[in-house]
């Protein structure tokens, strides 16, 4: 299988590595970003051309955003178009409204709308030390499975707690409504102007079945994010307005 590996931590992440260490029996290709793209969402490159650098064989670093990267690869960057597209290993869960704002998340979406197979993976720690080789293992011993679930309007985000026993639950799960405690920092400049850090946290809102409430019990989380997500349900009072004209 034709294997295409990215992230939004960039090319130099452990967890890349890891990935690509569990798949070496496989034919893959890494096509990740030249430096940290972590919030990056789903941006994408139109304005301006995108390089490629190679580093080894079949190892390119992306002058651009996580779903540039896949994108650009499956558009004819690379010789031949992959079979399947696996983002990650995060560095940091990627848990319900996180997906809005996450590099990881597009990256596998963007696999999604072009009609192929698209994993996401995260762990969810922030500090060292990671057990990166145990959730890549688990995507090689699951993969087959997955792509038997997947259909082309979703794609599968995979979060796992990051500890040194891997976790022999795993749960189908629906994203989380997070709401996050934000706060800008500002800095002064000593030759005028102004700069400013964003900090905070995340506080999840969610049932049972939800991805933070799997990770918060030690489980392993794997939801399928459809590509649509439009609730028909709660969007009939906007069909029933009645708009004036003008």
């Amino acid at each position: 299988m034709r294997i295409l590996l990215t992230n939004d931590d960039g090319i130099k992440s452990p967890g890349l590595e890891a990935l690509r260490q569990a798949f070496k029996d496989h034919e893959v290709w890494v096509v990740a970003p030249s430096t940290q793209q972590s919030g990056k969402s789903h941006s994408v490159t139109f304005l301006e051309p995108v390089r490629f650098n190679q580093l080894e064989e079949q190892v390119f670093a992306c002058e651009g955003s996580p779903a540039d990267c896949v994108m650009y690869s499956v558009l004819g960057a690379l010789p031949q178009k992959p079979d399947l597209v696996i983002s990650g290993i995060n560095i940091g869960a990627n848990l319900g409204t996180d997906l809005i704002y996450s590099g990881t998340a597009a990256a596998a979406r963007q696999a999604a709308l072009m009609g192929l197979p698209g994993i996401a993976v995260s762990t969810n720690s922030f500090v060292a030390p990671f057990y990166f080789r145990d959730t890549a293992d688990f995507i090689r011993e699951n993969l087959d499975l997955m792509l038997s679930l997947w259909r082309p309007d979703h794609f599968i985000n995979v979060n796992t707690p990051n500890q040194p026993e891997f976790p022999s639950e795993v749960r189908i799960t629906a994203p989380s409504r997070r709401i996050y405690a934000d706060k800008v920092v500002r800095f002064d400049a000593p030759r005028g102007g102004s700069y400013f850090f964003l900090e905070g946290s995340g506080v999840s809102f969610s049932g049972n079945d939800s991805d933070s409430e799997a990770i918060a019990a030690g489980a392993v989380s794997v939801s399928p994010i459809f590509l649509h997500p439009q609730n028909r349900d709660e969007s009939q009072a906007y069909e029933n307005a009645d708009f004036r004209k003008i």
